[in-house]
């Protein structure tokens, strides 16, 4: 594992993580598609907010069990909770450069998540 650093545009908020240098990273539901928001799973424990926790707000629908939190100041989400790993973090696009060797991205159908839960043994193993 490598620390990776990361926080959104205008710098209230900072992060790191702790992951693999090879990212697998996930493109999903109707909301990604959206945001065009790709994401990696990272376990809490690897998970660090350096600063900005009095700078973010969070968006959820349809369940709420996703946890969609981004900057007040500059509205980038830089990590999130999702529905699919509730212990998890995720936050590709907004890592500083330099510890990321390579991504491999795999789509997952957020818009049919139940039956794509079942189906897809990567995401569930996470």
């Amino acid at each position: 594992l490598v620390k990776h650093s990361g926080g959104c545009h205008c710098g209230a908020v900072r992060f790191e993580v702790r992951s693999s240098p090879d990212l697998h990273v996930f493109h999903c539901c109707s909301i990604c598609t959206k945001k065009q928001n790709h994401h990696f799973i990272v376990p809490k424990n690897n998970f660090r907010l350096l600063q900005g926790e009095e700078n973010l707000t969070t968006y959820t629908f349809n369940t709420h069990a996703a946890k969609h939190t981004f900057c007040k100041t500059c509205g980038v989400q830089s990590f999130y909770t999702p529905r699919s790993n509730p212990d998890g973090y995720v936050a590709p696009h907004c890592l500083d450069p330099g510890s990321v060797h390579s991504v491999t991205v795999e789509t997952f159908c957020g818009e049919k998540w139940e039956e794509s839960m079942q189906a897809h043994k990567t995401i569930r193993d996470m």
